[in-house]
């Protein structure tokens, strides 16, 4: 504990920009997240207003859901462009000016949601959809890359879980303002869209005071006055040295000075096996099945006896257990390390799943089974939280060096992005056909992924970037031998004689 104030105090500059940048990141696309659900039959009455008054007829069912279904996709399309967008618009602006302007999308969005009621138009929440997308997803990316790039390696998985620990906080406040004593209202929904950009305003307003990150300055634009300057602001007084020779270091091994281009990412052979880990991880927290347990929550919530009025705060404790056990994961996974909070669970998530499964077959047959599942999703929500939601973006940080990390983390999040919103088409029809069985895909994809993170995944826990990057290396050598060995059968044997 002492050690933990102590780094408090010496890192408090760093920890007071990791706050800036969560504010303005992956708060505010965990706010967007949860709170759309709350103004929906609002905006749809909306809608049908709208339409009436501008052609003087009842907008059709049909029309209708599928403009409330454009409206809510509308946020993925601009998050991936966002997203695809990054690695160019960072290496030729810098993540400090990006972001910076990447404010202003959102608070462009807050105006168009704010007075679309006043201006009587629907497209304005479609526009300001987009352009929330577009930010959420070019800022989660800079922002993962930025908070990888200023921690120092001890504090490395304490500060990258703060991306996971922002969204929860982000929905949170999005389930809490969304309730129906404070902005979940006809007359007050505007408000409660457009306060968004209020997070937005804070980020642009802080961080001109906050430094480019160190290895930017050294490594791509050569200027290491700056590097030691930066390094002293955001980690107090003392010696930076070592940081700065492992820069050094890295930056000796990079066979480009410049960003990797995604497709020099894919080509390059000494990141392929970080690459398909990147993908194996990134796919396996889309297809965990955590939608599918909030697509249910309020069938099981409903079955269990509570009533409508109250779901809300049922859901709103889930988002609280959620952010409470991403704080738990920020301070355990510098201990555990992250291989081990993704084997224990993804482990665990699998035990929850088949049981969940179970007890929802059942629920109609036992009259305290609802329950049961009500504690099943509460426990595989904290799981998920405190293991491989929190540890799967530092370990994706971790894996490249300088110069592929901006590319590495765009095909992640474009990954995510489309999975988002392929997963919010094809779901619905899942459940239609399989019912609560849909729960056994995500059973078997989980024990796959289990399996390869097992067998290929080292931990990255207190290393720098080179030497991840050398037990790599070395499995790709071993993999190189045991080829050279089953070729070459006779090399495997010396003879001996004795003298």
């Amino acid at each position: 504990m002492g050690s933990f104030l102590s780094d408090l105090v010496q890192y408090r500059k760093l920890f007071l920009m990791i706050f800036v940048l969560g504010i303005g990141g992956t708060f505010s696309y965990g706010f967007q997240v949860s709170m759309i659900s709350y103004p929906s039959m609002y905006i749809k009455n909306f809608i049908n207003d709208t339409w009436q008054e501008r052609y003087h007829s009842v907008i059709d069912e049909q029309t209708l859901t599928l403009m409330w279904s454009f409206i809510v996709s509308t946020f993925s399309i601009g998050g991936f462009l966002g997203t695809i967008s990054s690695r160019y618009l960072s290496a030729k602006y810098g993540k400090k000016k990006c972001l910076m302007f990447n404010n202003l999308l959102l608070i462009a969005a807050a105006f168009f949601w704010g007075f679309s009621k006043m201006a009587k138009s629907f497209e304005m929440i479609l526009i300001g959809r987009f352009l929330c997308g577009f930010n959420a997803g070019l800022g989660c990316c800079l922002q993962g890359q930025y908070v990888g790039e200023i921690s120092p390696k001890k504090l490395r998985g304490f500060t990258s879980t703060s991306l996971s620990l922002f969204v929860n906080m982000g929905k949170c406040f999005g389930q809490i303002a969304g309730l129906s004593e404070l902005l979940g209202t006809e007359s007050l929904w505007p408000l409660l869209m457009a306060i968004g950009g209020i997070a937005a305003s804070v980020q642009l307003v802080t961080l001109p005071f906050f430094p480019e990150s160190p290895p930017c300055l050294l490594m791509q634009k050569g200027d290491l006055e700056g590097c030691q300057k930066a390094l002293k602001q955001l980690w107090g007084e003392g010696n930076h040295q070592g940081a700065i020779d492992d820069m050094v270091k890295e930056q000796a091994t990079m066979k480009k000075i410049k960003p990797m281009s995604v497709l020099e990412l894919i080509k390059d052979q000494s990141m392929r096996c970080q690459l398909c880990l990147l993908i194996i991880i990134g796919v396996t927290i889309q297809l965990s099945g955590i939608s599918a347990i909030y697509f249910y929550a309020f069938d099981v919530f409903r079955t269990a006896g509570f009533t409508q009025d109250r779901i809300p705060y049922i859901s709103l404790g889930s988002g609280t257990c959620e952010f409470c056990a991403s704080i738990m994961c920020s301070f355990i996974i510098d201990r555990f390390g992250r291989r081990m909070l993704l084997l224990w669970g993804y482990g665990l998530m699998v035990l929850m799943l088949v049981l969940l499964t179970t007890t929802l077959s059942l629920q109609h047959q036992f009259f305290w089974m609802p329950y049961c599942s009500v504690a099943l999703i509460f426990l595989f929500i904290i799981i998920f939280a405190a293991g491989p939601a929190g540890a799967s973006f530092p370990i994706m940080v971790e894996l490249f060096t300088q110069s592929s990390r901006s590319s590495a983390l765009a095909i992640s999040m474009s990954l995510h992005w489309v999975g988002l919103y392929v997963i919010g088409m094809i779901f619905p029809y899942v459940v239609e056909s399989l019912g609560t069985f849909c729960f056994l895909i995500f059973v078997g994809f989980i024990s796959i992924s289990w399996i390869l993170i097992y067998r290929f995944l080292p931990e990255t826990k207190g290393k720098s970037i080179i030497e991840i990057k050398e037990e790599f290396k070395h499995l790709n050598f071993r993999k190189k031998y045991v080829q050279d060995m089953r070729e070459n059968p006779s090399e495997k044997y010396t003879s001996c004689t004795k003298l």
